[in-house]
């Protein structure tokens, strides 16, 4: 097979749908270029918001932007957990909802740096397999714990039984592991920045054209303002 194209070359905000894989997204935008084309990190299927695509010689930016902080906005369900942390899974664990007391004190918890135990519905390798796979055929695993940072965790609507959140958290984190340490799950996520780009400058997936792409100069300035801001 011919080694793909290194034109056109740059980086594609995408606002990702519900339904849809992260690889089929990039597969679209490929098929579209014809151009090598990679991630600098999935959603979840169920997930929305925020994909970053690159294209042609822009995939060689993938390691500046796979580290990058993500901020999402989560609706969790605070009286079910299931097994995946999202709506794909099977309830484990019904209770009531807690008061705003108990849940801000245990949104305290999870603040700063935590350990998350890793979602069985994750592509992390378990014994050389990936842990979703695994789950898929009901095969129960110890999962591992993964340090995360949460520089910001706040409730921004909550009807008593869902609770609107808004995170800030290192790459890596998974949301579904905090909605299921405050005895809940995510009924909807959405990544609405990775680092200093934001879902509001996104194209849906579906209208994407070439020229939307970023040149690789514009990601690099947007990168280098960032780690300015935060320069002590």
């Amino acid at each position: 097979m011919p080694p793909r194209a290194l034109e056109p070359a740059g980086v594609a905000l995408v606002d990702k749908p519900a339904g849809p894989s992260s690889f089929a997204v990039v597969a679209q935008i490929r098929r579209i270029t014809g151009a090598r084309t990679g991630h600098a990190g999935t959603l979840d299927p169920f997930a929305t918001g925020l994909l970053l695509v690159l294209s042609g010689r822009a995939t060689k930016l993938a390691p500046l932007l796979v580290g990058l902080d993500k901020r999402y906005l989560t609706d969790v369900d605070l009286t079910c957990r299931t097994s995946t942390g999202d709506p794909e899974g099977i309830v484990v664990a019904t209770s009531d909802p807690p008061s705003a007391a108990e849940l801000e004190r245990r949104l305290a918890g999870l603040r700063g740096e935590i350990d998350l135990r890793i979602p069985a519905a994750s592509a992390v390798k378990i014994g050389g397999e990936r842990a979703y796979r695994l789950a898929r055929r009901g095969v129960e695993v110890e999962m591992p714990r993964r340090r995360s940072r949460v520089d910001a965790l706040e409730v921004v609507a909550s009807t008593g039984t869902t609770a609107t959140l808004d995170l800030r958290v290192s790459s890596g984190t998974y949301v579904r592991a905090i909605a299921d340490a405050l005895g809940g799950h995510c009924v909807s996520l959405r990544r609405t920045e990775v680092g200093p780009f934001s879902v509001e400058d996104a194209v849906f997936a579906e209208a994407f054209a070439p020229s939307d792409l970023l040149p690789e100069a514009d990601v690099l300035a947007r990168l280098g303002a960032a780690r300015h801001e935060v320069a002590p």
